[in-house]
C-alpha cells in the first residue's frame, strides 16, 4: 500500500500502487485504504480530498502526491443506492471519461494513464512560472482526479506508476489546460480519444511563443521526462505572428525557433509532429477571414523539408468554421452575456480561444488527422472510434461538460 516520506512538499519514495476505497459498509477490501467523506488531502497523509463532497455540490477532487511521471489510474464508478452519472477530469480538467451512467447497484470501470509533473527540473533548475500559471493544479505535487457530473460516484481507485509512450503538447491557449471553465482547448480533450498505453502530457500555456517556450524552460522540462520513441506534437504562431522588428516573422526567427525546438526533441529520441496554428473566428461577407499570414505556410514548408508529420489543423479548423456559419460557429468560442453563469458580472465575447464544446470538435479534428499521419499513434486510439469530418459537426450534446461553481471568467493571455 501507500508509504510515502515528504520532505519540503516533495514526494521522495513511494511503493508501487496505491489503493484507495470510497465504499461505506463492511471492511475495506484487503489491500486498500478506506477513505471518509471528510478526508481531506494533507502533507501528512499523501492524499485525501482538496475539494470534499458536499450535498450542495455535484464535483468533489480526490489527490495523491506523487512523483513526477506517468500513472495508470483505475476507477470504478457506481452505488447501490442510487443511478449515477459521472464525469472524469484529472489534473488541470483534462477529460478522462466522457459520460459513465449507470443504473442502480449497477459498477463500472475505466481505466486511463495520466501524467503528473512539478516545475522542478534539476538543481535550482526550474520552470518559470506566471503566478496564474503557478496556481494550476497542473503544476503541483499532487496526481488530481475530478468527479464531476449530475450524480458522481467513486467507489474504488488505483494509482500504479507505467511506463507507456507520451504524447507531449507545446502550444499556445488553444492548447493549454484551464482550471476554469468557460474556456477550453483541444489538449484537454484529446485525452478522452486515446487507451491507457498512452499519456498525453500537457505542456502548452496561455500566450505562449516558441521563443517562451523555450525561454520559459517549459521545453526543458518536457526533454527531462522525454523517452526514446516520444511523440511532441508542436501547435504555435498565433502570437509568435504579433512580434515585430528586424529579423522577426514567419520565414524567419519563427521558423528558426521551430527547428531549434525540433532538434532538441530529435536529439533526445523524440518523434516531433508539426501542427499548423487554429484559424480564429473572423467572417467578412459570408466568409472566413485568414489571419495568420504567412505562419501555416511556414509550419507546412518546415514539415515538408525536415520530413516531418503534419497536422493541418488551420485547414481543418476553418473547414469547421464554415460548416457552421457565421453564426452557428459562435458555439465553438466564448459567446456568453452577463449572467449566464453563477457570478459572471461581463458578457464574454472571444473569438479566438474555445468553448468546451468547440475545444471538444477541434480536438477530434486533430485525432482525425492522427489516423493518417501518424499510423503509430493512431493504433491506441479507443477501438470502434468514429471517424471525424469537420464539414459535419458533432451536434453542441455531443459533449457533456458539466460547468464548476466558482470559475473565474478571466480572458487566457494571447488572441
Amino acid at each position: 500500500m501507500l508509504i510515502m516520506l515528504l520532505l519540503s512538499g516533495a514526494v521522495s519514495a513511494q511503493v508501487e500502487a496505491m489503493r484507495f476505497d470510497f465504499t461505506t459498509r463492511g471492511k475495506a477490501p484487503e489491500g486498500f485504504v478506506r477513505i471518509a467523506a471528510t478526508t481531506a488531502y494533507s502533507q501528512e497523509l499523501g492524499y485525501g480530498y482538496d475539494l470534499l463532497p458536499a450535498a450542495d455540490r455535484t464535483d468533489f477532487r480526490f489527490s495523491v502526491a506523487v512523483p513526477d511521471g506517468n500513472y495508470r489510474v483505475t476507477v470504478t464508478l457506481g452505488s447501490d443506492k442510487e443511478a449515477t452519472h459521472t464525469v472524469v477530469r484529472g489534473e488541470s480538467s483534462r477529460l478522462l471519461v466522457a459520460d459513465c451512467v449507470t443504473a442502480r447497484g449497477e459498477k463500472r470501470t475505466h481505466a486511463f494513464t495520466l501524467n503528473k509533473r512539478n516545475p522542478h527540473i534539476s538543481g535550482r533548475e526550474s520552470v518559470s512560472l506566471k503566478s496564474t500559471v503557478a496556481r494550476k493544479r497542473n503544476w503541483d505535487e499532487r496526481l488530481t482526479l475530478e468527479f464531476t457530473g449530475e450524480k458522481p460516484s467513486l467507489l474504488q481507485l488505483i494509482i500504479e506508476p507505467v511506463q507507456v509512450t507520451t504524447l507531449f503538447l507545446f502550444g499556445d491557449s488553444t492548447v493549454c489546460d484551464y482550471d476554469d471553465e468557460p474556456y477550453a482547448s483541444w489538449g484537454q480533450m484529446i485525452t478522452a480519444f486515446f487507451d491507457a498505453g498512452i499519456a498525453v502530457a500537457n505542456y502548452a500555456e496561455t500566450g505562449e511563443t516558441a521563443s517562451s517556450c523555450m525561454g520559459s524552460k517549459r521545453l526543458a522540462k518536457g526533454l527531462s521526462q522525454l523517452k526514446q520513441g516520444d511523440y511532441v506534437f508542436i501547435e504555435l504562431g498565433h502570437n509568435d505572428q504579433k512580434k515585430q522588428g528586424a529579423g522577426k516573422g514567419a520565414y524567419y526567427s519563427f521558423s528558426t525557433e521551430i527547428k531549434t525546438m525540433i532538434d532538441y526533441i530529435t536529439t533526445r529520441g523524440g518523434k516531433p509532429v508539426l501542427v499548423t496554428p487554429l484559424q480564429r473566428r473572423r467572417w467578412k461577407d459570408g466568409e472566413v477571414v485568414h489571419t495568420h499570414g504567412d505562419y501555416p505556410e511556414a509550419v507546412r514548408t518546415l514539415a515538408a523539408r525536415e520530413q516531418l508529420p503534419l497536422i493541418d489543423l488551420n485547414v481543418a479548423s476553418t473547414k469547421l468554421l464554415e460548416a457552421l456559419g457565421e453564426e452557428g460557429s459562435k458555439a465553438l468560442h466564448v459567446f456568453m452575456d452577463a449572467g449566464t453563469l453563477p457570478n459572471q458580472k461581463q458578457p464574454l465575447h472571444d473569438n479566438s480561444h474555445f468553448s468546451p464544446y468547440g475545444a471538444y470538435e477541434v480536438a477530434r479534428c486533430v485525432v482525425e488527422a492522427i489516423r493518417s499521419v501518424v499510423p503509430e499513434l493512431a493504433h491506441h486510439l479507443h477501438p470502434n472510434l468514429p471517424t471525424f469530418n469537420p464539414e459535419q459537426p458533432d451536434p453542441q450534446h455531443a459533449l457533456v461538460w458539466p460547468f464548476r461553481v466558482g470559475s473565474t471568467y478571466e480572458k487566457p493571455a494571447g488572441s
